[in-house]
Order: C-alpha cells, then structure tokens, then sequence
C-alpha cells in the first residue's frame, strides 16, 4: 500500500539526517495522500540508521494505523492536524535543529531581516503561544497541532510554511514531502544567520519593500525567478 509514498517518506526522513537537522530519533516526516485520505509517516523512535521503506506507518487522518507492524511517531496527530486544516500541503516535517529550536525556546519569532528568509517565509516566522497546562494534559500532540493553527489565524501557510512551537521546535510543511524538508534545511539556516545578526546589531530591520521584491520574484503570478 502506497509504496512510492513511503519511498518518498523514507527518503525525507533520511535527507534531515543528511542536511543535520536531526539527532539521534529527534525529528519527523510525513506525507499524504489526498486521494486516499491516507498518510505515511515516520515509526517512533526508530534508529535512521536502520530505517528502511518498509517500515514506515500507514494512518487514516483519524490517527489509525492501516498498515505497519510499528507504531507511527509519537508527532502524529499534530501531523494530521495540519493536513486536515490545510489541504494544499501535502509533507510535513518536525525537527529539534539547533538554532530554529533556540529560537523556539525564546519564545520569539525568528525576524525577516534578510532576503534568504524573505525568499521563503513572507515575514517573521510565527511563534506559537504557551500551551495550557489543560491543553498539555488532554492531548499534547493534538492540541499543539491546533495550537499551532491558531497562530495561523490571519497568516497564509502557503506564504509562510513553517513555525516554530514554543518551547519544543520547528514544523515546516510544503506542497509535496521534499519541499518540506528544503523548507526546513532553509529554516534551520535562517534561524542561524538572524542569531549571528542579532549578536552583531540588536536592532537590526530589514525595508518592508525589500521583503515584496524578494518574495514576489520567486511566488506569485509575476515570479521571474529561475528557469
């Protein structure tokens, strides 16, 4: 069953390890079948080194397991979250990457104040709200998926493809699984060059026109970037 997609999957979750955005266990991908209404995700807490195609875990977006002999990652439902709010993704990925988790500890958002993010992200990337000690006690994965959309309330995530939950890390999204994952390589960068930035100039700001020019020539109908 959906076995291109769990290639694709696999594959995912090894290129983070690749792009050094995950340790040991620390991190997640997934993709889903629109068609199908069937996602393929990472099993929890097994080693990258050992991951094979065979072994990623098929789930209904009520969260049950259709096929797999694992246990599908315990970021599952926060997974299926997204996807049942946003119909025009179709990965999603999670991560503990060093910097975009700084950032994620501070409780900031990470700051447009360079045209990298600028080509990426139409903005700051949004950081979520403390989660209630009720929202932590019900259902932790899910409720940090609605969490996570309800920071998105007035953003468009197609505009603004990843974020990052207070205190825990970076999601990041595309239209397919390995936009996902350049999203997140990109991420973890930007969150990089913004610290090293802020160490240099506390208040560093970057021309709200700038941003239009950059993002706009690669999105949009009026994009001329690339071939």
């Amino acid at each position: 069953m959906l076995e291109e997609l769990k290639e694709k999957v696999c594959q995912a979750n090894l290129d983070l390890v690749k792009h050094g955005l995950v340790l040991f266990t620390w991190g997640n991908a997934s993709a889903i079948d629109r068609n199908q209404r069937l996602v393929v995700i990472k099993p929890s807490g097994v080693s990258y080194s050992q991951m094979k195609s065979a072994e990623m875990v098929v789930v209904n977006l009520a969260g049950e397991v259709i096929e797999g002999r694992y246990k599908p990652s315990s970021d599952t439902a926060t997974h299926l979250e997204l996807y049942k709010a946003w119909p025009e993704i179709g990965g999603v990925v999670h991560t503990h990457s060093t910097y975009a988790t700084a950032w994620a500890q501070t409780g900031y958002d990470i700051p447009i104040v360079g045209t990298t993010q600028a080509d990426y992200f139409y903005g700051d990337i949004p950081c979520t709200r403390d989660m209630s000690v009720d929202e932590i006690d019900r259902a932790y994965e899910l409720e940090t998926g609605k969490v996570i959309i309800e920071r998105f309330e007035n953003l468009n995530p197609t505009e603004m493809p990843g974020v990052v939950v207070k205190n825990h890390g970076p999601f990041t999204w595309g239209r397919s699984i390995e936009e996902a994952v350049h999203n997140s390589a990109v991420m973890e960068e930007i969150a990089k060059m913004t610290y090293i930035s802020s160490q240099i100039n506390s208040k560093m700001t970057m021309n709200t026109h700038l941003t239009e020019k950059h993002y706009k020539r690669k999105h949009g109908k009026n994009a001329y970037y690339g071939q």
